[in-house]
């Protein structure tokens, strides 16, 4: 009876095995015959047998599912993380041409999504160099290229995922890069190795060949990271990614100013400033940096550097509207005390002759601002308020001739 039970028990593993080798040749032809549908059904089928399977038949049944689901390019963007991960579990040696449909992939999706940031589709081409890196996941250039377009796409959070996980990586994009001197255009061209080497020794179309590390990505990498928080208004994360990227770049400049915005979002204003300071010393024709520099002057009371900075500005950039306008109320603001001593003043003859000398000084203040006020109107991008301004200051000073003119043109 045991001998009996054991012969049955072999008889159902040898229809076992029979169903199984059955199953996997249906879907290997499947999948050379290029009917995905089918294939995908006989990979279902055959799920429930893989625990019975041997190395052989696994490797086997993982390369017919993957591309089965891959389908050549065509399938469910869905199926490529299980295609992808398929590959990864095919012993080469019971498969022959896995390195060869890895390539080829490889080098499809890599076309694809170059075409997709070309075009602008660069939700697309996120997708393509993402699942480029799930591929081939020692490449972790194709995740950076991922990051990038995600935040070409505005997909911030897929965005952070990938820099986080290229900063975890410890990725820096640094690789050795071969040149040569193109002899018919003067240009400076980069090549791989063996490439350069033909040009420059045997077409000899290149001279002056060379050799250099890229520069590291990690401080950009950080930034971004830092850059994405701060639109999330994570703060205080944001500046956890800011000291990271200087601690690797202390000089950069954007990252000081990257940096310095987020000390400002979380109120520390006198962080702010110093900071900037410090950008300006690396970039001092930075007019954007002087500009803030002078608000902040102005919210701090130092009225005086305001002025000295906004007029850095204008001397870099004349046609500033924002500079000139805010330069303009300073030296407006000056008339404040003049007309406090004239309200203060009486009716004697002292007082008058008082009053005319602080008439002449308000004058003066007026004429001080009307030319920064004057370029803003010329722009042609000044708002009511201004040209208002402009007109009563020409009013002030007796140039009603001028302050009916301008409120014609405008309408005012």
């Amino acid at each position: 009876m045991k001998k009996q039970l054991i012969l049955t028990l072999a008889l159902m593993i040898t229809l076992f095995s029979f169903a199984q080798k059955k199953e996997l040749k249906a879907l290997e032809k499947a999948v050379k015959n290029n009917n995905f549908a089918e294939a995908k059904a006989a990979a279902k089928t055959l799920e429930p047998m893989l625990d019975s399977m041997d190395d052989k038949s696994k490797s086997k049944f993982y390369f017919a599912r993957a591309k089965a689901l891959y389908a050549n390019g065509a399938g469910a963007i869905s199926d490529f993380d299980t295609a992808f991960e398929d590959l990864t579990k095919v012993d080469s040696k019971y498969v022959s041409d896995l390195a060869e449909t890895k390539s080829f992939v490889q080098n499809e999706l890599l076309v694809k999504g170059n075409e997709f940031y070309s075009s602008g589709k660069y939700a697309q081409a996120s997708t393509m160099f993402e699942m480029l890196y799930k591929l081939v996941p020692k490449d972790e250039s194709y995740l950076y290229f991922a990051a990038v377009s995600s935040v070409l796409a505005k997909d911030y959070d897929t965005a952070l995922e990938h820099y986080l996980k290229l900063n975890e990586l410890g990725y820096t994009g640094v690789v050795k890069e071969y040149y040569a001197i193109n002899k018919e255009t003067g240009e400076e061209e980069t090549f791989d190795k063996a490439t350069r080497d033909v040009f420059v020794t045997k077409a000899k179309t290149h001279i002056s060949p060379g050799e250099r590390m890229t520069e590291s990505k990690a401080a950009e990498i950080a930034t971004q990271i830092a850059s994405i928080y701060l639109n999330k208004g994570e703060n205080e994360k944001a500046l956890e990614a800011i000291k990271n990227a200087r601690a690797l770049d202390p000089s950069n400049t954007t990252l000081i100013i990257t940096e310095a915005n987020t000390q400002y979002n979380l109120g520390n204003i006198e962080e702010f400033e110093r900071l900037t300071k410090e950008a300006v010393i690396n970039d001092p024709n930075n007019t954007e940096l002087l500009f803030n520099l002078g608000v902040v002057s102005v919210k701090a009371g130092k009225t005086q550097e305001a002025k000295e900075y906004y007029k850095k500005v204008i001397a870099l950039d004349p046609k500033n509207d924002d500079a000139n306008t805010n330069l303009a109320a300073l030296i407006m603001d000056q008339d404040k005390p003049i007309k406090e001593k004239m309200n203060a003043l009486g009716g004697s003859n002292a007082d008058n002759i008082a009053y005319a000398k602080y008439l002449e000084e308000l004058k003066a203040v007026y004429k001080e601002a009307i030319p920064y006020l004057e370029t803003v109107v010329s722009n042609g991008k000044a708002d009511t308020d201004v040209v208002k301004t402009l007109a009563s200051l020409y009013g002030a000073i007796d140039q009603g001739d001028k302050a009916k003119a301008l409120k014609e043109k405008f309408g005012l």
